[in-house]
């Protein structure tokens, strides 16, 4: 276990067993469970910096939080105001705004990316280069394939009464998203619905259907087979 050059800020917390690896930061306040991978270059508890004409919270946020047994790997920036629940992995080069939450075996792929005031369910997979939007809701057993790229703001940071409808698509539980989909902002996915490879999702996607096509629409039903509970 390598300690070159760790700063710990005032208060920091870490259990037992954790391993930390080269030029790590951690930020005051910061707990870290038990069994914990903390790997080079990592910085976690970092509070924003926000520009001038940024509409998030202002306020700091509280110390970040992470769970027993999980990895922050290479690179990794987690930021002030999140929670990471046990036995999750944050691959190399990912970042995590603030006032997240993230539930227990969650993967989070390399340079992935989770943006503030998000909720992302346990047992979700979200793989390599993945853009999850501001004020998303990610529930239990979601799948998203490598360069899906989710949005909040149909106009895009134009006009003053676009403030109160930003909002991040609502993913239902199980549901699967295909490689390099787009998911428009407030849509709701519905629970173990399937988005083909490429799809634009512009409006809702009900439950256990496959939609597919620019824009999305539905194709067929998800065969039983393939349902979390028939697993």
């Amino acid at each position: 276990m390598s300690r070159e050059n760790l700063v710990l800020g005032e208060g920091v917390v870490l259990g037992e067993d954790v391993e930390i690896g080269a030029n790590v930061v951690i930020h005051a306040g910061t707990v870290i469970g038990d069994g914990c991978v903390i790997q080079d270059n990592v910085v976690i508890g970092k509070q924003p910096r926000l520009g001038k004409r940024s509409t998030a919270k202002r306020e700091p946020a509280p110390p970040t939080r992470i769970g027993s047994g999980s990895a922050i790997c290479a690179g990794a920036i987690i930021f002030a105001g999140t929670t990471i629940g046990n036995d999750c992995v944050m691959g190399d080069q990912t970042a995590v705004r603030e006032r997240v939450t993230i539930g227990d075996n969650v993967i989070l792929g390399r340079g992935s990316l989770v943006e503030n005031d998000t909720t992302i369910g346990s047992g979700t997979k979200i793989q390599a280069n993945v853009y999850v939007t501001a004020y998303s809701t990610i529930e239990e057993d979601v799948f998203l394939a490598p360069c899906v790229a989710t949005t909040n703001d149909n106009y895009m940071g134009r006009t003053e009464a676009r403030h109160e409808f930003v909002k991040g698509p609502t993913i239902r539980r199980g549901a699967r998203v295909g490689g390099a989909s787009i998911i428009l902002p407030g849509v709701v996915i519905g629970e173990e619905a399937f988005i083909a490879a490429g799809a634009l999702v512009t409006k809702d996607v009900p439950a256990r259907k496959l939609v597919a096509g620019l824009p999305a629409r539905v194709w067929r039903d998800v065969p039983d087979e393939e349902l979390l509970d028939n697993q």
